[in-house]
């Protein structure tokens, strides 16, 4: 591992009966970056995530966590991770939940600055069976951070949360590698890998089948998002995929440029025109589509 990396996956591979969740999967995660991991449902992004903290062992290969093995307890006291699944005391408090976990580290975060961070304060004398799913959400965000680490990992942090509250959850894994901590995360909302990753990995069918930061991601997928203000077009070549939305038609393509201009010979309206460059999410189902 290099000096900036605080965990990797090395060749790793793992399957449960006959289902192949990850095959030959390279990943490494460094100081100071946001490394967002995208893919499908059933791609094996959690079975990586539980690999890389020790909670499953692979078949093959190898997981290290700041240089160990991750099932080290030398190891975790430098890890803060939030699953997909937090099951929390119903009877504790909110303030009682953050001491619970602050109280297994050497050197936790203040209380007071985690309530304040994730805007607990007002619900630090609340029992946790009294919250609303999106607070409960908040809360076990916090509890990743309550260990003062150098590396979170966050599988799905924000889902079920509003907009307000997932930008609290955005800005504090902004500040955490702004400061020169690591971050893991895994998502379904690609606008927020896109506005938070340093670095984005893709998985599909269990290999990381892209790497880099975002703008690379779209230029390896290659894909042009060309709209025009018709229902119905003819099929041209060079076309991946289109879509069909208010009255408007959408088209995906490597080379925009033959595409509108087979267009034009062929005598189309034009209306409404607008030629751009793909969003992540454009790019990622490009890429996951073609692979699988």
């Amino acid at each position: 591992m290099s000096e900036r990396t605080v965990a990797a996956l090395v060749g790793v591979s793992r399957a449960y009966g006959t289902t192949v969740a990850l095959e030959d999967v390279d990943l490494a995660v460094r100081r100071g970056e946001v490394l967002a991991l995208l893919g499908p449902n059933g791609a094996g992004k959690t079975t990586a995530i539980r690999i890389l903290v020790g909670l499953r062992r692979p078949d093959r290969g190898r997981a290290l966590l700041f240089g160990r093995d991750p099932r080290r307890r030398e190891a975790r006291l430098r890890l803060g991770c939030t699953p997909q699944e937090t099951s929390l005391p119903a009877t504790l408090t909110v303030r009682e939940t953050l001491d619970l976990v602050r109280a297994h580290f050497p050197r936790p975060a203040a209380t007071a600055a985690l309530l304040e961070r994730f805007e607990l304060t007002g619900l630090a004398d609340r029992q946790n069976g009294g919250l609303s799913g999106g607070q409960r959400r908040r809360l076990a965000v916090a509890l990743a951070f309550a260990g003062n680490p150098e590396l979170i990992v966050l599988d799905e942090p924000t889902t079920g949360l509003d907009v307000s509250a997932r930008r609290i959850v955005w800005r504090a894994i902004a500040e955490h590698a702004a400061a020169g901590g690591a971050v893991l995360l895994t998502t379904h909302y690609l606008e927020e890998a896109e506005a938070l990753a340093t670095r984005v990995a893709v998985i599909a069918c269990a290999r990381i089948r892209a790497e880099g930061p975002v703008a690379a991601i779209r230029d390896r997928a290659g894909v042009t998002r060309i709209r025009i203000d018709a229902g119905d077009l003819p099929d041209v070549p060079g076309v991946d995929r289109r879509e069909h939305v208010d009255g408007a038609t959408t088209l995906y393509a490597r080379d925009a440029g033959a595409v509108v201009r087979e267009l034009v010979r062929r005598g189309v309206p034009l209306d409404g025109l607008e030629v751009r460059r793909a969003t992540l999410e454009e790019a990622f189902l490009g890429l996951t589509q073609a692979e699988t």
